[in-house]
């Protein structure tokens, strides 16, 4: 296994660009392939998860051509994928394997999806039950409820309401929403329960608006949708720096110094700008600027009780910075970190402790208080998990050596991540 050292340090400063958003740019990919025309999608992350995005619609015959190796020229196919009759390895990707699945089981062809082990292992029964309720035909392979799949045509009425349970991943939802105007019927999406991860619906929601799919949003209990509704190309889409990503040197400014972000500013759509108010209470200072945001290092930081319902990737770091704060820190509403690319509440905890802290958890909580002295030398184990090795990096802003296991996870969403981080460390 490979290992990445990086060595103790105490202070940061510089400016990195963001890569573009894993969310944004699977998201897209998928829509302008099912649109009408040619999208020029500029700054699109080139990771792990968006080439099995884009490896799917190769096999599916969606054309395409990248342009520099920053933008993609996607030639959409109007709602209908020429080959009937595919197998897709989609990896660990949920952001492809989800939408996919809910597009292709109403794409009338001969389907079959599957990924990595731990994709295999992460639930999808929830998203099937709702695609069953309008007569899609999804087979499980192997264990009910789990990828696997088999997706056959089916007699698809889209009459009724789909109810889907929103308490386990929004991807579910997305998935569904980017399908549905495929019934070309009109129909509402009735969310059961409290639905998780606010915020990455309102990115599904604003980009396809942007493709012509305008959706009436009830309170975040239902959402419907008038037909006829068509995917219609927008000529040109830029994608937003990551915002995810952009945690672990909002993070690496309040600990040790100062980092500017470029490729995202306040007017971003994603949610996860929500983690610069947490970090601002505990301590940090926040700089908006017109196309980069600024975090220095202002007070020492302090532990608090956070509700991580609308940021549970960024979250992931918060669990780092409490490390750093005075006094203990507890993260609720993080039940989905179970049903990620790893069980990210049993990793989180495994690795903190090794590094002293006491750590306490529930179903959906996690509660640190920091060793009076971070352990060093400590190599962190990151279980396939990109946002395990980014987050435990900050590790070595405490003034000790970090040994990082597999740090190529990181391809997943940001390959250039270490190199980036390296460069801001004074």
């Amino acid at each position: 296994m490979k290992q990445k050292k990086l060595t103790a340090a105490l202070k940061v400063n510089g400016k990195i660009y963001l890569p573009g958003s894993k969310s944004i740019t699977n998201r897209v990919l998928l829509m302008s392939a099912l649109s009408n025309g040619e999208t020029l999608i500029e700054n699109y992350l080139d990771s792990d998860d968006t080439q099995q995005m884009l490896n799917a619609l190769k096999k599916l015959k969606v054309k395409y051509k990248v342009i520099k190796k920053k933008h993609i020229l996607i030639n959409g196919c109007s709602e209908d994928f020429p080959n009937k009759n595919t197998k897709l390895f989609l990896g660990n990707a949920g952001t492809a394997f989800r939408p996919l699945t809910a597009v292709l089981s109403l794409m009338e062809g001969q389907y079959q999806l599957k990924g990595i082990k731990r994709m295999h292992e992460r639930p999808i029964k929830d998203l099937v039950d709702a695609l069953k309720q309008i007569g899609a035909k999804i087979n499980y392979l192997a264990n009910p409820g789990y990828p696997p799949l088999q997706i056959s045509p089916g007699i698809i009425n889209c009459n009724k309401n789909i109810k889907i349970k929103g308490n386990v991943s929004s991807q579910y939802l997305t998935a569904l929403l980017i399908a549905a105007p495929l019934c070309k019927q009109h129909l509402k999406i009735q969310i059961i329960g409290k639905l998780v991860s606010k915020p990455y619906i309102e990115i599904t929601l604003k980009l396809l608006k942007k493709f012509g799919i305008k959706y009436k949003n009830n309170k975040w209990k239902n959402f419907t949708l008038k037909a006829p509704s068509s995917f219609k190309n927008p000529k040109k889409l830029q994608v937003e720096g990551d915002a995810s990503s952009a945690s672990y040197f909002f993070a690496a400014g309040a600990i040790a110094g100062s980092v500017e972000v470029n490729n995202i500013n306040k007017s971003s759509i994603q949610g996860d700008l929500e983690f610069l108010n947490i970090i601002k209470k505990m301590g940090a200072k926040i700089e908006y600027l017109p196309n980069s945001i600024k975090v220095s290092k202002k007070h020492h930081l302090k532990g608090m009780v956070i509700d991580c319902m609308n940021i549970p990737d960024a979250a992931m770091t918060l669990a780092i910075l409490a490390l750093f704060a005075k006094g203990t820190t507890t993260l609720t509403s993080i039940e989905s970190w179970r049903v990620k690319e790893t069980d990210r509440i049993l990793a989180i905890k495994t690795e903190l402790k090794k590094l002293g802290a006491s750590v306490k958890t529930s179903k959906s909580s996690i509660t640190i208080k920091p060793p009076e002295v971070i352990n060093n030398n400590i190599t962190i184990d990151t279980y396939d998990d990109h946002r395990m090795a980014m987050c435990f990096s900050l590790i070595c802003l405490a003034n000790k050596n970090i040994i990082i296991n597999d740090p190529e996870c990181t391809n997943k969403t940001y390959p250039n991540f270490f190199k980036d981080f390296e460069n801001i460390i004074v």
